[in-house]
């Protein structure tokens, strides 16, 4: 009692603690909200109100262009996704609009329920199909997995958008999707002004045998109209069976396989390794659907009940074809490219894949580096082997191999490894030997490339018949047939020791063009120009020693020398060249151009002669401090090329002789970046800059020197009218005494004080360029270039060699399509060129960018298989009339671009005698009946007609649809009369009922 007495008076002292519940009547609910959604969506896509449209042409819903747009909402926590999707249309003008609104018009829906335009589209969304809408929404459980199943759900989705139509007046059809969504179950309402129209479904998985006919489903239209009119109006029905043909029975797919052992075989020649291949290895087109169509017919024109029917497929006014494509056809070339593809993100190296390498031997035999070198550069002659075979020229690197690796255990056998070195290496053959020679310089870069299609600078490849293009398809397949990755480290190791074996040897590598690295080509490619550059040096140096150890006159051997530099023409353009001539050097300074501890001489010889030189120098120095005439006569010249014309030097007016000069260094691109680099570092400070130009200005010091030494005598106003003639101002002025005089001087910028130019001239010493030091020194270069190669891993190889891959591909796609004519292709291909050469311009381009690549390389090759498969099956080229041949070919043509294409003289044509053919041999194989002669040549149109029990032999439909249209006023015989339509749909396990049934709510 206590206790009670006290909470009443806590309740009475806080009047605040006592709680009472109020229901808020007015509040909105979850399903208020759930429409109140619907609607904002509705307004958002201003479907308010009628839009006036133009009405529907032949075939737009399959032609035109659709387009959706999405939004999500939310019923309590379940969430609907609400999806617009609508036929893009022009809109329409003023008057037009006009004349629309004066009507009393139906909604767009209605009117598209009765239109018989676009019967049966062939690639359009299962609403379009089954209702010819041209707009619509759509609204769906959002998560896939989701779905509405039971009835009182269902009442309340339709209610919603019920509701929600007639609060908005939109017009658009509202769809709401129930069911599990792969039963493709709709239901939905269409509202206009005064009238309905109710879309309702019926799935089953087995069809009814009372509905199994055109008499069955017509009962279940009229019932379900119950039109109090009698008579009933027409009823009008289009039909469409179709049938598929799945066993091409004497087709077998007309794809050759490659011969692998020819291709192991001793017969192997260049063509089989330099060709791709090309094609698909199973039947890219899996099924032909033949969609046999009566579009317009009335229901008491046909008989079709369970007991006879007229729907003969033969007699149908329209037929049409469709092909079916396999799933990922497997195709050669795109295993090829896909194969090669997967090393690049292989890790291994070639140790890691061969065991300890030759090149771990080779490293041994040539431990000091210095050695190695100082026995490059002996003065003493250089044998000269001839080239006989090729197993001779890869001999002793083959040996260093064979002592870590037995034979036995190599990826590739020595006979398709001769055969692919053969290949590469075609200069190998002694008889052969002189032809080649000349055309392994790179003369002989053509096929496409002469035709302008130069992929190789697009793609940054290589040319199409280079050896490092060949290199690519050789790996390419070595990769497929041979031992796949340790296969391609296996002809990289030989590869790299055949061009050691060439530059120890002096023989050029074949299939490169001469001159400096082409830096449009990919890096590898540059790498193997550099090493031509350098056996081409190298060469060069020794043939003139082993001259001037023949040739006992001085002078005759410094003409050799210099004619075996190969500079002429490019000296001839001296006179040409502008003041910033001159490649990076390795040098920092000029005090430091002699005193290097990288210094490298021609021979001992021509040392002692430099010293000589030097001494001879310094007298004529000491000499010559009183004039300029005595220092002429203290040194001869030494290496001319020819006199410059009829200039003459300022001093002496001796002719000025145009001299031997070094040839600039190659660089290849990673160089470049080097040295870009190191420049880059030197700062903006003014001593920074001036040893930044210090660096590029070697080639300059080295040509002072060859003029120097060409002209005794001579000036820096002398080299500079050779060298720059913009820099020598000769000009007229008029003197003190009146006299017009032409003045000679220097340019203003040699004049300023420290010029770059006067102190360059100064340090320059006479010496030829015979006896400079070598501004491109090929000994190193040529070292670095083969430890490069030797430190690549076959992932590294890829990567490099990947753009000659795509390149050949390209080229291998563009050659078959150019046979068959596609324009779908050529519009692939220029698409794929574009894509790929702004990809490949850069030295790392995207691994996922080049996989998008290869995918549409793999389209375009299964594309032209298709054709290719179509043809045979149509038998194209069997076909001996030639306008019967031309109609197959642009239907076989047509069936690649469009969804679907109609058969010219349905049946009765040639083409529909050729598909009629393959069906009934088709039919007899599976019945185990004799197979007529040759399907595939087309007959005569009486030649394939039915006897009587001639229409067993054609195979039922796999599916048939029917669509049955008419008008009635509904539900009272004074209503408005509004379109009714009944869409039926039946295969072996599919029963599919789709209704749109309009009512007047005006007048019922």
């Amino acid at each position: 009692t206590n206790k009670q007495t006290d909470f009443k008076m806590a309740a009475d002292s806080d009047p605040e603690s006592e709680v009472f519940e109020i229901t808020d009547f007015t509040t909105a609910s979850e399903w208020e909200r759930f429409v109140s959604k619907i609607e904002e969506v509705l307004n958002n896509w201003k479907l308010i109100g009628r839009t006036a449209k133009k009405p529907l042409e032949k075939g737009e819903l399959t032609s035109g262009v659709w387009e959706e747009k999405s939004d999500e909402i939310s019923f309590a926590d379940y969430k609907f996704s609400i999806t617009h999707h609508y036929l893009k249309q022009e809109a329409l003008t003023d008057k037009e609009i006009k004349a629309e609104s004066e009507e009393d018009a139906l909604p767009e829906a209605m009117q598209d329920l009765l239109s018989m335009n676009n019967d049966f589209p062939p690639r359009a969304h299962c609403l379009v199909r089954w209702y010819g809408l041209r707009e619509f929404v759509v609204i769906s459980p959002a998560a896939s997995s989701d779905a509405v199943i039971s009835e009182s759900k269902c009442n309340i989705l339709l209610s919603s958008i019920s509701i929600a139509l007639g609060n908005t007046g939109c017009q658009v059809t509202l769809f709401v999707q129930i069911q599990q969504k792969s039963r493709r179950m709709y239901v939905g309402a269409c509202e206009g002004p005064g009238v309905r129209t109710d879309f309702e479904m019926i799935h089953l998985r087995k069809v009814p045998n009372q509905y199994n006919h055109l008499s069955g489903l017509l009962d279940i239209f009229k019932s379900k109209i119950g039109c109090p009119l009698t008579p009933l109006p027409p009823i009008s029905v289009a039909i469409r069976f179709t049938y598929v043909l799945q066993d091409w029975q004497q087709y077998s797919w007309p794809q050759q396989p490659p011969d692998f052992d020819a291709l192991v075989g001793g017969e192997v020649g260049g063509l089989e390794f330099g060709k791709l291949p090309f094609g698909a290895c199973e039947d890219p087109i899996s099924e032909l659907h033949l969609a046999t169509t009566w579009p317009h017919l009335t229901e008491g024109i046909i008989v079709d009940n369970d007991v006879y029917s007229d729907l003969d497929a033969l007699q149908a006014p329209q037929w049409s074809v469709r092909v079916r494509k396999a799933d990922n056809p497997q195709c050669l070339l795109g295993d090829f490219l896909t194969e090669f593809f997967k090393l690049c993100r292989r890790k291994e190296s070639t140790d890691e894949l061969l065991g300890r390498s030759a090149f771990e031997d080779e490293s041994k035999e040539n431990a000091d580096i210095s050695q190695a070198l100082q026995k490059l550069t002996e003065p003493t002659a250089v044998h000269m082997p001839r080239l006989s075979t090729m197993s001779n020229m890869v001999h002793s690197a083959r040996k260093r191999i064979h002592r870590h690796r037995r034979v036995e255990e190599s990826p590739i056998s020595n006979e398709v490894l001769n055969s692919i070195l053969l290949f590469l290496f075609p200069d190998a053959v002694a008889d052969a030997f002189n032809a080649k020679r000349s055309a392994s310089r790179g003369s002989n870069i053509a096929t496409f490339e002469e035709e302008g299609y130069s992929l190789y600078s697009q793609f940054k490849s290589a040319p199409s018949d280079s050896l490092t293009y060949k290199l690519a398809m050789c790996l390419c397949m070595v990769n497929f047939y041979h031992g796949g990755m340790r296969g391609v480290a296996h002809l990289w190791q030989e590869f790299v020791l055949e061009m050691r074996y060439r530059l120890e040897n002096n023989y050029l590598v074949p299939g490169l063009a001469t001159g400096p690295p082409d830096l449009k080509c990919c890096l590898l490619h540059q790498k193997l120009q550099m090493l031509n550059c350098c056996i081409e040096r190298k060469k060069a140096r020794d043939d003139g020693r082993k001259q001037a150890t023949e040739n006992a006159l001085g002078g005759s051997m410094e003409r050799k020398v210099s004619n075996s530099k190969g500079t002429p023409e490019c000296s001839d353009n001296k006179e040409f060249v502008k003041e910033n001539k001159g490649e990076p050097s390795q040098q920092k300074s000029w005090e430091s151009w002699s005193d290097s501890e990288d210094e490298f001489f021609e021979c001992l010889s021509d040392t002692e002669e430099l010293k000589d030189s030097e001494m001879k120098e310094g007298t004529a120095k000491g000499e010559g401090k009183d004039g300029g005439k005595k220092e002429t006569q203290k040194w001869r010249p030494e290496g001319r090329l020819h006199q410059h014309g009829k200039l003459t030097l300022l001093r002496t007016e001796d002719p000025l002789y145009i001299p031997v000069t070094q040839e600039p260094a190659p660089m290849t691109e990673d160089l470049l970046e080097e040295q870009s680099e190191v420049l880059a570092k030197l700062g903006t400070s003014a001593e920074g800059a001036h040893l930044r130009a210090r660096m590029q200005s070697a080639c300059l010091l080295s040509d002072m020197e060859s003029f120097k030494a060409a002209n005794p005598g001579c000036c820096l106003e002398d080299f500079v009218r050779w060298y720059s003639p913009r820099d020598y101002i000769e000009e007229e002025v008029t003197d003190e005494a009146g006299d017009k005089v032409i003045r000679k001087e220097l340019s203003a910028r040699m004049k300023i004080p420290g010029n770059m130019w006067v102190e360059a001239w100064e340090t320059a010493k006479p010496i030829p360029a015979r006896r400079q030091r070598r501004l491109f020194d090929d000994t190193r270069e040529a070292e670095k270039v083969l430890h490069y190669l030797v430190g690549l891993k076959p992932a590294d190889l890829t990567r490099h060699l990947l753009p000659c891959i795509l390149h050949a591909a390209l080229l291998k796609v563009k050659e078959e399509e150019s046979i068959e004519d596609i324009p779908s292709v050529r519009k692939l291909i220029q698409h794929i060129i574009t894509h790929a050469s702004k990809l490949l311009r850069y030295s790392n381009p995207d691994i996922k960018k080049l996989e998008e690549i290869i995918s549409q390389i793999i389209a375009s090759e299964a594309i032209i298989a298709r054709s290719r498969s179509l043809q045979a099956k149509f038998g194209i080229k069997k076909c001996e009339k030639e306008e019967e041949r031309e109609e197959l070919e642009r239907f076989v043509s047509s069936l690649l671009e469009e969804p679907e294409v109609p058969v010219i003289g349905a049946g009765r044509g040639p083409t529909g005698s050729i598909i009629y053919k393959l069906f009934v041999n088709a039919q007899r194989a599976a019945t185990l009946t004799p197979i007529e002669d040759e399907p595939g040549k087309p007959g005569s149109s009486d030649e394939h007609r039915p006897s009587s029990g001639a229409l067993s032999e054609f195979p039922p439909p796999t599916g048939r649809e029917i669509i049955l249209r008419t008008t009635v006023p509904r539900p009272a015989p004074y209503s408005k009369s509004l379109p009714q339509r009944m869409y039926c749909v039946m295969l072996k396990d599919d029963f599919r009922l789709a209704g749109a049934f309009s009512s007047d709510t005006s007048f019922f």
